[in-house]
């Protein structure tokens, strides 16, 4: 199989501008197409903004809404799968999600995040109770997260153990917590011999200061593509050859005992 090239979206977009966001995800969906990516992804809640308070229940849209269909049409007319994140209403919840489409404009994946982080998101978010969503794209197992669900190392395993290749976690990873950005990512990567692609916000957004250092990480634990601290498209290649030598070379799986975990659930 090819190495699936996968483009990070670091952008913060138009907070509570649903219809400049995505004109901002077709444009970024053209140029990423273009270089050769077969997968785009942007961060967490690109579709309508992080710090947007009251706005939440007015933005927020079931899975399957109008908004879904709007990236369903930009994945077919450039050809390239699309993880965006966003406000899901079901029923009476609303829930932080992200939500993959395929380049024929299918709806592959919709994952809930399962851990809020702060005040804020818990003030308006329920969490997800499915802690390993997956999809299979271009050969490879995808999976899915969002921002703080990363740094809980049982949440990553249990990927591993479930047979994902690409761990994708839409991020609004804020000052001063970027040692997340730059460290344990790609140790996440390594230590579950996987790739991670950690696509982050970036500047100002209310109460917030987004970091950027948007990441794909690589099962040897080298960053294969990384972006500084602005609105930047890089693109990185997922590549199955080097995740199959890796998983060989590497033994943290195969040594694990988990007779000896019991106490950690």
């Amino acid at each position: 199989m090819p190495p699936l090239r996968t483009a990070l979206l670091q952008s913060s977009g138009r907070p509570g501008d649903v219809a400049g966001n995505l004109t901002a995800l077709d444009e970024a969906a053209g140029r990423a197409a273009a270089s050769g990516a077969g997968l785009l992804v942007c961060p967490e809640l690109f579709l309508t903004g992080y710090a947007i308070g009251d706005d939440v229940p007015r933005l927020a849209e079931p899975a399957d809404g109008a908004s879904a269909r709007a990236v369903a049409d930009i994945a077919v007319r450039h050809g390239i799968a699309v993880l965006y994140g966003y406000p899901e209403r079901h029923g009476e919840q609303i829930h932080n999600a992200a939500q993959l489409i395929g380049a024929e404009g299918q709806r592959l994946a919709n994952y809930r995040k399962t851990h809020l982080f702060g005040c804020f998101e818990q003030k308006w978010f329920t969490p997800g109770d499915t802690p390993v969503v997956q999809a299979e794209l271009a050969g490879l197992r995808i999976g899915i997260m969002i921002c703080y669900d990363v740094e809980f190392p049982e949440n990553v395993r249990a990927h591993a153990l479930a047979g994902t290749d690409l761990l994708l976690v839409p991020t609004a990873q804020m000052h001063p917590f970027q040692f997340v950005a730059e460290s344990l990512v790609p140790v996440r990567a390594f230590e579950n011999q996987l790739y991670i692609a950690y696509v982050n916000r970036t500047g100002p957004e209310g109460e917030f200061e987004f970091v950027g250092l948007s990441c794909l990480a690589g099962p040897d634990g080298t960053v294969r593509a990384r972006a500084g601290r602005g609105t930047e498209l890089v693109t990185g290649d997922a590549d199955p050859a080097l995740l199959r030598a890796s998983r060989e070379n590497n033994p943290y799986l195969r040594d694990r005992r988990p007779a000896l975990y019991h106490s950690l659930v």
